[in-house]
């Protein structure tokens, strides 16, 4: 596959300084005051104080955070639509679950090739302002015909290549679909032709797109939601992952519909039906744990944690998405202490890792009873090296000589951090993800200022929200009954609509 060629590194070493640095060595990370980084031609070749050999640039970014980049395992790659549902429930009155007359007269594309193509560029570049290096991408299926196309992913490929991020990629398929019946019961429709054949495409995908733009985009397979997939499609999918050695993300015990539907079509829990096809893995990483065997909402016994466990996958962890929706692991803490791998994902928008981890610490502590359990550097450790050993991949999310030079600047010298004695502590009660000034990926500048070369923040938010307008008037198509938008979409308090005849208020 040909990709657009990333912008060039610097020619010759470069420094970059500051009043902290989070090191790496003896497989921990560590914090060095006053610190130094020295990378070249994309790789680190020195951590630490007073380096002794010549540079062609150095760059002091003063009382800041130098850190390797975040690794988000599920990065939201489309326009969110977290707020379209956030105070709308259920999902099947409010157009998250498909009714079955929309199926019977033929789903289709609600957004066109060029506009999914916008959204994959303006959500890379979200991430990157947010201090993530490596990303995942995860979009929303509501508004495909079926699943997401090789065409999609090349367009996302060509926009990850050229903004410089490093990327996983693969089309997301399915055999399956979540479907509400006329009288409100959710199920699934079926069509495993077409999802073999997604999945076929996105076999061969993989194998054109693996090692491209310099090794900065890589492959994954991608399929669909648990109980969206049969046994055929899934048991495939391991298959061509043992074969290609690449990662499978599948979300899996997220939802209470989903356990229940998955133990009415097999009679088992999802990790139990996965363990049984030989699907779970070390390359197997799980969006997003937080509905199995021993949680409050499933009173079945069983191991699912421990099947997990004992597969070598990862459990993708992203709090914030969760919590917002009412749920959580049970808990951080015991998951690790259980011997769990644990990565992060953001799966929402804001694309902030920051928050994502901040919210996590707090439902952790919350659900553990109390502090002691849970730091500040455990999350971080999440983000970075957890992210980077569920990909198997040494030589990111750390700052070592020999690692990719993938690393961010986080701007202590901002008002709202108040005061520092720890900088992850201070990260972890008072940052935000646009606290990040620069960030480089294999050695390039991807972000100076918090400017990135050819993207416009306004200009694309205006385009974004008129996609996301037009989105939300196709919404009575694939709502339960058809209803209006007024009737999907509540508002917080009474809306007074411009051009209404009635009077506003004001002095008489």
């Amino acid at each position: 596959m040909n990709l657009p060629a990333a912008q060039p590194r610097p020619t010759g070493p470069i420094l970059v300084a500051a009043r902290w640095v989070v090191g790496h060595r003896n497989g921990k990370h560590c914090l060095i005051e006053n610190g130094e980084v020295v990378f070249n031609d994309g790789t680190i070749t020195f951590v630490g104080r007073a380096y002794p050999g010549e540079v062609a640039r150095r760059i002091d970014y003063g009382h800041a955070l130098i850190g390797p980049g975040f690794i988000d395992l599920d990065a939201l790659s489309d326009l969110d639509t977290t707020i379209l549902g956030y105070d709308n429930q259920p999902a099947m009155l409010k157009g998250r679950v498909w009714p079955q007359d929309y199926v019977d007269a033929g789903p289709y594309e609600m957004l066109t090739r060029e506009e999914l193509a916008f959204q994959k560029a303006y959500s890379f570049a979200n991430l990157v302002r947010n201090g993530i290096t490596t990303a995942l991408p995860i979009a929303s299926l509501f508004y495909r015909a079926w699943g997401e196309t090789v065409e999609e992913f090349t367009d996302a490929a060509h926009a990850a290549a050229s903004l410089g991020l490093r990327v996983y990629l693969g089309p997301a398929y399915r055999t399956g679909n979540q479907v509400v019946s006329a009288q409100g019961v959710i199920g699934t429709s079926f069509d495993e032709p077409r999802g073999l054949a997604e999945l076929d495409a996105a076999i061969a995908f993989a194998k054109r797109i693996e090692g491209t733009a310099g090794g900065l985009v890589r492959a994954m397979l991608s399929p669909d939601r648990v109980e969206t997939c049969t046994p055929e499609l899934l048991r495939r999918t391991a298959a061509a992952g043992r074969d290609l050695d690449i990662p499978v993300r599948q979300h899996c015990c997220q939802s209470k519909i989903e356990y229940d539907l998955v133990l009415q079509q097999h009679g088992m829990s999802p990790p139990e039906w996965l363990q049984s096809l030989g699907y779970l893995s070390e390359r197997s990483l799980l969006p997003h744990g937080t509905v199995v065997s021993g949680s409050r909402l499933v009173d079945r016994p069983g191991r699912d944690l421990e099947i997990i466990r004992d597969s070598g996958a990862t459990i993708v962890h992203c709090p914030l998405v969760s919590g917002r929706h009412g749920g959580t692991i049970n808990h951080f803490t015991r998951y690790r202490e259980m011997g769990l791998n644990i990565g992060l994902g953001t799966d929402t928008a804001p694309a902030d890792m920051v928050a994502n981890m901040q919210v996590g610490m707090i439902l952790t502590r919350v659900m553990g009873g109390g502090p002691a359990g849970c730091r500040s550097e455990d999350y971080y450790n999440a983000a970075t090296v957890g992210g980077a050993d569920a990909l198997k991949r040494p030589d990111l999310g750390r700052l070592e000589p020999g690692a990719r030079a993938d690393i961010t600047v986080f701007d202590l010298d901002r008002a709202h951090l108040g005061q520092v004695i720890d900088p992850i502590q201070t990260m972890m009660l008072a940052g935000h993800g646009r606290d990040f000034s620069d960030v480089v990926i294999d050695g390039r500048f991807v972000m100076q200022d918090r400017q990135i070369p050819g993207f416009d923040e306004g200009r694309d938010n205006a385009r974004a929200q008129g996609q996301f307008e037009a989105l939300m008037r196709k919404y009575p198509q694939r709502t339960l009954h058809h209803p209006p938008t007024s009737e999907i979409f509540s508002s917080s308090f009474p809306v007074l609509r411009a051009g209404s005849e009635e009077p506003l208020w004001g002095n008489k």
